[in-house]
């Protein structure tokens, strides 16, 4: 169990946001907890010189290019990127210093998988450095779905030990968004966590809802030990009062 760092852009900024008041009919709706007057490269700068890779930098929308960018030539090797991520520009990425690339929206569609696409992207980037995302949110039937589209869009794909078999033959990595819970800072997903760290496959990223040092606790004793984490807006990096910087680093 390790602490995977992050960096959200949202416009061009780095920004901490309830993941569920992201839509893009409403723009109001959006809650923002964090907006940052450093630029990404601050923070990819610093994950280096503390010896943090495998964290990622997330393009919520468009005009984050450039941001992401400058992320990434700070810490060559040492960030994923996701965000708009296709087949066709997968590779550019990597070439711009991206560890691996981060991919949700692209293998879906109608709520279906895409092998094709899936394939293509295993193709063009390799299958251990293809990162999957399967951010969920549960449904009226109190199960979990992938959700696509900035976390907008049910698809009809559950997680589920069944899923991650499948999605594991083509990926090194799952990052696992607990939607719902993301950016409120009131307490992980237990259930959802539960599920995820009795499955024991490739390496697995939570996010969502981690408050406190013993939401940390509780991550690793219902993972298993078995899952990785990132903090976001409890993070005093980014503003919260929850965790430091320095605790979140050192928690095993």
């Amino acid at each position: 169990m390790r602490f995977r760092p992050c960096i959200d852009l949202h416009q061009g900024q780095v920004k901490q946001i309830v993941g569920s008041t992201l839509a893009d009919d409403d723009p109001g709706r959006l809650t923002t907890n964090f907006a940052s007057g450093q630029p990404a490269a601050f923070y990819a700068d610093l994950y280096r010189r503390d010896d943090l890779p495998g964290g990622h930098v997330i393009m919520l929308g468009p005009g984050n290019e450039t941001a992401a960018r400058q992320a990434l030539a700070a810490y060559p090797g040492g960030l994923q990127i996701g965000g708009g991520i296709t087949a066709a520009n997968a590779g550019t990425w990597l070439d711009a210093g991206a560890a691996a690339v981060i991919v949700t929206s692209f293998v879906f569609r109608d709520g279906q998988i895409l092998y094709d696409h899936l394939a293509a992207l295993t193709r063009a980037v390799g299958r251990e450095r293809l990162v999957i995302d399967l951010s969920c949110r549960k449904g009226a039937d109190g199960r979990y779905s992938v959700v696509t589209d900035r976390w907008q869009r049910f698809t009809q794909v559950r997680v589920e030990p069944a899923t991650l078999d499948l999605f594991a033959r083509h990926a090194g990595e799952f990052l696992i968004h607990a939607a719902d819970v993301e950016g409120r800072c009131q307490g992980i997903a237990t259930d959802l966590a539960a599920l995820i760290g009795s499955w024991a496959g490739i390496p697995v990223t939570y996010a969502g809802g981690i408050s406190s040092l013993a939401d940390l606790t509780l991550l690793r004793d219902l993972g298993q030990g078995r899952l990785d984490f990132t903090v976001g807006s409890a993070l005093d990096l980014f503003g919260g009062t929850g965790i430091t910087y320095a605790q979140a680093k050192a928690f095993r």
